[in-house]
């Protein structure tokens, strides 16, 4: 049995609170706060054949760190994950890395859709979250712009009762754009060739296609106030829709490439303060259902590539948490908003098993991010240099306690004893 003393609960409320281990433990739990875990459902641990990136080891240290229990890992791996066979062979890559740290981490991984592979959608709707669908390019090669595919999809996975999972940009729409940027070497020309409207046009077709198949969506990485105004409005209408955002549109735009530069190349792209601004209010409103942190690390050396060289993603999973308690410090949101966002909504939604996991947080406590303290493999962040009050301290997985302090500069976590 674990025993927490004198621990705050989300709601402000000083309590004993006990849970189930095959070991005991007490722990003094004042002046800490305690929520449940938390789930990122939007990772890209790189496992299989990118594993220079990231690799479960390490991203498992860096989830932990960040108050994350459990994480739904992306498909657009190498090779991408689009049948049973290769979707079975992921998971034991997995199994085998986590048993090798020692972090029991709870993980789901989406099937991506390919056109050439439907039939892979009824084979393994079993086994997965949902079907991931990118509708505009990114990392890898999974994308899907034709109507015929998305129209498919959509239908695919209604008939199968299947979440379908979108990243949406117009394919067609970028290719058209790039024409009018060629030879552009700022970084910001990304956010002005993948437009409000490139994300804009496809949130609106996927939302289209999902009233008209009967299919349950969830718009990932929105980051634009006119689509979420688009999704309030369908809501409204009755269409099965929910949807995610990311720190990055919380917490950065495009006045941050001029310190950033390719640091800050993410797709869909970064959005304007306006944008920020919109979001924290959809926030506030309920309109926005989930959080999670994109986190898709490349090392340094490709990133600091020049614009147009340099890949798109940025690690996030240990540091979404802090930067969610300094807002919630700042007034911007509660903890309760922070649970509902990364924990009750994305169980809901994506129909996951719940856990007896729980993270201690101390909302005084204040660090510096520094790269050199990251768990993640990729050891950088766009968020490096800010001071953050408000930090995981302890993560209960499983019944087992891992104490966060004293690993702030050390290579393994600690275990109490």
């Amino acid at each position: 049995m674990i025993t927490i003393k004198n621990v705050t609960t989300a709601d402000g409320n000083t309590t004993d609170f006990s849970l189930p281990s095959k070991e005991a433990h007490i722990l003094d739990g004042e002046g800490l706060t305690l929520l449940p875990a938390l789930i990122d459902p939007h990772v890209h641990f790189r496992t299989p054949g990118l594993e220079h990136k990231e690799d479960w080891m390490c991203a498992a240290k860096a989830a932990l760190f960040g108050g994350i229990t459990t994480v739904l890992d992306m498909p657009n791996t190498l090779p991408p994950t689009i049948t049973l066979e290769r979707l079975k062979a992921k998971k034991s890559l997995i199994q085998k890395q986590l048993k090798k740290c020692g972090i029991p981490l709870h993980f789901e991984l989406y099937l991506g859709a390919d056109k050439f592979h439907f039939d892979q959608i009824k084979r393994c709707k079993n086994h997965i979250p949902a079907l991931k669908v990118f509708m505009g390019s990114s990392t890898g090669n999974l994308v899907m712009d034709d109507e015929e595919s998305l129209h498919t999809a959509f239908r695919l996975c209604a008939e199968n009762d299947l979440l379908l999972a979108v990243h949406a940009e117009d394919e067609a729409l970028i290719k058209e754009r790039k024409k009018l940027f060629q030879g552009k070497t700022d970084p910001i020309t990304h956010s002005l060739l993948r437009n409000e409207e490139v994300a804009l046009r496809a949130t609106k077709k996927a939302i289209e296609l999902s009233l008209l198949y009967g299919t349950r969506l969830h718009l990932l990485h929105i980051g634009t106030k006119k689509e979420v105004e688009c999704i309030k409005q369908a809501k409204k209408e009755g269409v099965f829709v929910t949807f995610e955002t990311t720190p990055h549109y919380l917490f950065l735009n495009v006045d941050d490439y001029a310190h950033l530069g390719t640091k800050a190349q993410i797709n869909p792209p970064l959005r304007t303060k306006e944008d920020n601004d919109a979001l924290w209010q959809a926030i506030q409103e309920g309109i926005v259902d989930t959080i999670g942190s994109d986190h898709a690390p490349h090392t340094l050396e490709e990133k600091t590539l020049p614009y147009g060289q340099a890949p798109s993603g940025i690690p996030g999973v240990e540091t979404t948490l802090p930067l969610l308690l300094n807002a919630c410090n700042q007034g911007k949101i509660s903890l309760l908003q922070i649970i509902r966002l990364m924990r009750e909504n994305i169980q809901d939604i994506y129909r996951l098993s719940p856990n007896n996991d729980y993270i201690l947080v101390d909302m005084q406590k204040k660090m510096v991010i520094e790269d050199r303290h990251l768990k993640t493999k990729c050891s950088w962040s766009p968020y490096a240099g800010r001071e953050i009050q408000g930090w995981p301290v302890y993560t209960i997985l499983k019944g087992k306690i891992y104490d966060l302090q004293e690993t702030l500069v050390q290579e393994a976590l600690v275990m109490v004893p």
